[in-house]
């Protein structure tokens, strides 16, 4: 159902081309449809944050509960920001005060590129949490996703993410293993997710913190759980947000930094993304940067991102839509029509440890 463009944020007009249905706020006045707001916790670096926005917005906008969605940006002071993106942010986003006086029916919070493997250290960490405990107390639910998720497994669950040797990085065959919960009502009992990170949480990890697993990857990586009561928190580790094209810029990103020298090596290719052809083109680029690199040269070729994307081929977008969709309509349950749902029977909401 339709977004609700409730100011100037230029991601509602990039939408609306894409042919995702935006109202206007005095249309969606007269429209006999209840609202849902949500926010949107974006924590994502300045190169990424238009772009994450339109990947939440637009999965929310696909999604199917008679419903008109007010989407409310923000984000945290303490994340380093250029000039740019903080006018940006102050002419576009909403401050966490105003958001806490409105109030939200869902909270979504988005990853975030950190420093060090320490997210105690980061610092953002303390006003993150005061989102998070604000959200336990006063939203009907909360959808983590990656970085977000791991934040939460240690400070709540007290369950510290674990560094890899490799890096988590393409799209990885996934499979339901409890198709009991409403969220996956209706969804492929198979499909793609794409991961991209450096650390992750153990399958064992959210088990032994009685959390409800609900898919992981065919390596028995978790992808989607939720917290015991089975709705409060929602937990993504991978990307499902993700456009077609966003791991092939990821790719662009790490070879822009082996051609400044800030890594040693070019990156390898993301896993199960890239046809022969498209790898034996971005070979030929990579050859071409190390000899610019070998004779200090500083003009490299252009990255052919144009030969590349129109092969690429996206096999979870449908899904992502139908588990987000799923979430919507049981919270739009929950607030609008004070339903009680049969999954979280025996669970204090407000103890769901049973401490």
């Amino acid at each position: 159902m339709p977004l609700v463009a409730h100011n100037h944020l230029p991601s509602f007009d990039r939408l609306e081309k894409e042919g995702i249905k935006v109202l206007t706020p005095l249309t969606a006045q007269h429209q006999d449809i209840r609202e849902l707001h949500i926010g949107l916790l974006n924590m994502m670096p300045d190169a990424a944050l238009a772009a994450t926005e339109r990947q939440f917005f637009r999965l929310i906008g696909e999604s199917n509960p008679i419903a008109q969605f007010y989407v409310h940006p923000f984000t945290l002071d303490e994340i380093p920001r250029s000039e740019k993106a903080k006018e940006y942010i102050k002419q576009y986003y909403e401050s966490f005060e105003n958001i806490k006086d409105m109030g939200l029916d869902a909270l979504i919070v988005t990853g975030a590129n950190v420093s060090g493997p320490d997210l105690s250290n980061q610092a953002f960490w303390q006003p993150l949490i005061e989102v998070f405990d604000w959200a336990w107390e006063n939203v009907t639910s909360t959808l983590c996703s990656c970085l977000a998720t791991h934040a939460v497994m240690e400070f709540r669950y007290q369950q510290k993410r674990i560094p890899q040797t490799n890096k988590t990085w393409g799209v990885f065959p996934h499979h339901v293993v409890d198709n009991s919960h409403p969220l996956i009502n209706d969804t492929n009992t198979r499909f793609d997710v794409p991961h991209s990170r450096w650390n992750t949480v153990l399958r064992q990890q959210f088990e032994d913190s009685k959390l409800k697993v609900l898919v992981t990857s065919d390596s028995d990586m978790v992808h989607l759980a939720t917290s015991p009561d089975g709705f409060r928190n929602i937990f993504f580790q991978g990307h499902p947000e993700y456009d077609t094209i966003s791991l092939l810029k990821e790719y662009k990103r790490e070879m822009l930094l082996f051609q400044n020298k800030q890594i040693n090596l070019p990156p390898p290719f993301p896993v199960n993304y890239l046809g022969t052809f498209d790898k034996a083109i971005l070979n030929e680029y990579r050859f071409r940067c190390e000899q610019c690199l070998k004779n200090n040269s500083t003009s490299f070729p252009e990255f052919p991102e144009s030969l590349i994307q129109s092969n690429l081929d996206n096999t979870w977008h449908d899904t992502a839509v139908e588990v987000v969709g799923n979430w919507m309509g049981l919270i739009y349950q929950i607030t609008h029509n004070n339903r009680h749902l049969p999954f979280m029977d025996g669970i204090d909401p407000d103890n769901p440890l049973n401490l």
